[in-house]
């Protein structure tokens, strides 16, 4: 799949992958020092917009004609945990991706007083560095090893900001499947390395590319693939490893850890730079089983939401029943579905921040998420429910938004490797989806107040409101009249990647 490495010199005047995993260290020790200024917010804020340049930096200086991986960089550490650092076009989109939202948790932490502040901060630096450093990683064993102390991190904010008296029972259920999964990626990790070894006279890697040269044997590889993939699928959530989100969505922190969690999809990512490329035989053996788990997931998923009257659970069925499509469109193993769930993961992360800031402020103004107290706010408060409408039909892929043209893809992938039947069912799935978003956002903001309902404080949108939902709205709609640079900035490594499906 790999066919060139790019080193960072021939590209640009500075290490910029290292930049950018650092970046946020260096911004907690600033922070740490100004912990007792009243300049601590705002400097976040910048921290994150410096943050976000250097990302636009790298999207400005990768060149989409070449093949492999670009602005690479590499030192010995130890022999399996050597640091080798590469991306390609997809990596550039989650690290987009990751730059923005942060940028954006970053101001709604500031609107929420998310006190103390800089813990606050210190804590989403601390994620964001984990994040940037599983993006540009091509060491299966770093990837793990940083996906184990980003959840750790997640863990505090969804517990310290927390607003429900249950949230320490969210934590543990949250720490319990992650562990699950941790162990479960590092035993296929191992298995990896092991493999590699009994190659190289017992000498282990986990370089992805040493990795993608050593054929794995029989007897191992659908262990390897089980043990890789249900470790992500667990952190995707894909049903029905899925149990712990619905538990976290009502009782934990209402969007700062969710976005994190859910807006950058880490588990579909992994699948897309290890799983895919290292275990192509396994993959090919058991895709039409998980295509039946993420079918099935689809229509579970979306008949829960319509049973609730939580907004916060309700959310969380979205988000599985949206990760079902995304995983079909993987494991439909073609260019155009690779495509399609790569943008579609990004148009969900933005969508679904749009929708979780939207309920954060909701929250902020009336103390509930439960629809039956909610009702008539399109009145009062009607830039949050056009910001709630726009990330609602992002996710069902409207027109007009690059959902739209990412489903599109997924679905002409399925009907040819699955046929009409599995298609159509994925398709009345997201119609589903559609009503009961639609139905959520009528209830919210469109039907009468209950009588006798809770009173709530009518507090106006503030500018760094308006600023931060309209940056999402921009965001979301210009990427969805404009699609044409993200699918060409991920077409090459996606082609290479279908190149090694197509061949078998």
């Amino acid at each position: 799949m790999i066919i060139e490495e790019f080193h960072w010199s021939t590209q640009i005047a500075y290490p910029i992958l290292t930049v950018l995993q650092l970046l946020p260290l260096a911004s907690i020790v600033l922070l740490w020092a100004l912990r007792r200024s009243r300049l601590l917010a705002p400097a976040g804020i910048i921290a994150a917009l410096l943050e976000l340049l250097v990302s636009i930096d790298l999207w400005r200086h990768y060149d989409t004609t070449l093949n492999g991986m670009q602005f690479s960089e590499s030192f010995p550490i130890l022999a399996e945990l050597s640091y080798h650092a590469g991306v390609d076009g997809i990596s550039v989109v989650f690290i987009l991706l990751t730059g923005l939202l942060t940028l954006l948790v970053a101001l709604y932490g500031a609107v929420r007083e998310l006190k103390p502040f800089n813990r606050f901060y210190m804590v989403i630096f601390g994620v964001q560095a984990g994040l940037m450093g599983l993006f540009v990683t091509l060491n299966l064993l770093w990837f793990v090893l940083l996906s184990a102390m980003q959840l750790g991190l997640i863990g505090y904010p969804l517990w310290r900001w927390g607003n429900s008296p249950e949230k320490g029972l969210a934590m543990r259920r949250f720490y319990q499947f992650m562990s699950v999964s941790i162990l479960l990626l590092v035993a296929g990790t191992v298995l990896m390395g092991w493999n590699y070894s009994d190659s190289h006279d017992g000498r282990w890697s986990f370089d992805l590319i040493m990795l993608a040269q050593t054929p794995v044997s029989e007897t191992l590889r659908s262990v390897a693939f089980f043990l890789l993939f249900y470790g992500l699928a667990i952190r995707t959530p894909l049903f029905p490893l899925h149990g712990w989100l619905p538990v976290i969505a009502e009782h934990g922190n209402v969007a700062v850890a969710p976005t994190f969690l859910l807006g950058l999809k880490i588990g579909i990512y992994g699948l897309l730079r290890f799983v895919l490329p290292l275990l192509p035989t396994a993959v090919i053996e058991w895709h039409n089983y998980v295509a039946a788990f993420a079918l099935s997931g689809i229509f579970y998923a979306a008949f829960l939401a319509m049973m609730q009257d939580n907004l916060r659970r309700l959310l969380a069925y979205a988000v599985i029943s949206h990760t079902g499509l995304l995983v079909l469109g993987i494991f439909s193993l073609e260019h155009a579905a690779f495509m399609g769930s790569v943008i579609l993961s990004a148009t969900f992360g933005l969508a679904l921040a749009a929708l979780l800031f939207t309920t954060g402020l909701l929250y902020r103004r009336t103390h509930t998420t439960l629809l039956h107290n909610l009702g008539g706010l399109f009145d009062t408060l009607p830039f949050l429910g056009i910001t709630f409408l726009i990330g609602g039909l992002a996710i069902i892929g409207m027109p007009g938004t690059p959902g739209f043209d990412a489903a599109h893809l997924i679905l002409e992938s399925a009907i040819h490797r699955f046929g009409a039947l599995v298609t159509i069912a994925s398709a009345l799935g997201n119609v589903v989806t559609a009503g009961f978003l639609l139905w959520a956002f009528q209830r919210a903001f469109l039907a009468p107040r209950p009588s006798g309902g809770q009173p709530f404080q009518v507090i106006p949108v503030s500018k760094t409101e308006i600023l931060l939902l309209s940056t999402l709205i921009v965001v979301l709609l210009s990427a969805g009249f404009y699609i044409e640079p993200w699918l060409t900035l991920i077409d090459k490594p996606l082609s290479a990647l279908s190149d090694l499906y197509t061949a078998r």
